[in-house]
């Protein structure tokens, strides 16, 4: 007898309703981020990076980052022929400029405000043109590279097939709202990290220096297990309730640690001693940069974890 989870059997695999390229796009850059700030993090651990000199560190972010444009452009090509989509050009041309676009659209206008301030922290034209060259010339081919790849390969098999008919979801109750499962998606995977936010923070804003890069990565992998857990609760939930919209509520769900960071970062931000507007511009700039990152990178763990329990447990039954 069917029940609960197992009514959705014929929806649960169906493709998002909203926009599938910009799930698909945003879980490329958030495989992209993921596998970056890992291996930065691990390769910090193991000595490899000196925090004393904070070039290395932000040249390896950057490097990684480039080469991992690869990985984005795979795990982008193979959600979206998931999904049945037709605009493939346009999903790949999207992960290659989209989140490098928005960060150098904002380095741009940092800049211009630290060199109309004649601050030191203004970086050269130069140095520009490198980022530039590093985005277009290694990261945007490598992307459309794994693109290929990932349109070569098999859409992603389910254990069970959709119906032509999409099933009529019952009315939820309030606490499946997306409002309180992403408040309190979000605030048990901070809750796991926010002790070592602020030294993180203080070794950015406050120039002190970051050792503890072992401790680090200890707490980075809590961050991910505690996301990925907390989302399929909701999902499970979620399913038991006649919902098969999760593509994008697990996203959100474990996404929405980001938002937390940035309420945490406007109650840092009184520790510093800001009297002028640009650097409320300069802090809150690159914070809110940072947390979108952060939003994509959880995303995906959340979507990529609720998809994995999804196949497990409607593997296990039987479909006449």
């Amino acid at each position: 007898e069917e029940y609960g989870w197992k009514l959705g059997h014929a929806d649960v695999f169906r493709p998002p309703p909203f926009s599938p390229l910009l799930l698909a796009v945003a879980c490329g850059t958030g495989a992209q981020l993921l596998a970056m700030t890992f291996l930065t993090i691990a390769f910090s651990a193991m000595g490899f990076m000196s925090p004393a000199r904070r070039g290395h560190l932000l040249m390896a972010e950057l490097l990684l980052f480039v080469c991992m444009g690869g990985l984005a452009g795979y795990v982008t090509a193979r959600l979206y022929k998931t999904f049945k989509g037709k605009s493939w050009q346009k999903a790949t041309t999207l992960t290659a400029v989209g989140f490098p676009g928005i960060c150098f659209g904002v380095f741009i206008i940092m800049n211009v405000i630290a060199l109309a301030k004649q601050s030191t922290d203004a970086v050269p034209f130069v140095t520009m043109l490198i980022l530039v060259v590093l985005w277009f010339g290694i990261s945007t081919p490598l992307v459309f590279f794994g693109a290929y790849f990932g349109y070569k390969h098999e859409a992603i098999e389910f254990p069970v097939n959709t119906s032509s008919i999409p099933r009529q979801i019952p009315d939820q109750p309030w606490f499946m709202g997306i409002p309180f499962t992403m408040a309190i998606g979000g605030i048990l995977p901070f809750g796991s990290c926010f002790v070592e936010l602020y030294y993180i923070l203080a070794s950015v804003w406050m120039d002190y220096y970051y050792y503890v890069f072992g401790f680090l990565f200890l707490v980075f992998l809590i961050l991910i297990i505690t996301c990925a857990e907390i989302t399929l609760l909701f999902t499970y939930f979620q399913l038991c309730s006649e919902d098969y919209h999760w593509w994008w509520r697990s996203f959100a769900n474990a996404g929405s640690t980001s938002a937390y960071v940035f309420l945490y970062s406007i109650f840092y931000f009184q520790q510093l001693e800001a009297n002028l507007l640009a650097t409320y511009v300069l802090y809150f700039g690159y914070m809110a940069l940072s947390c979108l990152g952060l939003f994509c990178m959880m995303g995906f763990v959340g979507m990529s974890t609720s998809l994995w329990f999804n196949k497990v447990i409607f593997s296990s039954i039987k479909i006449d």
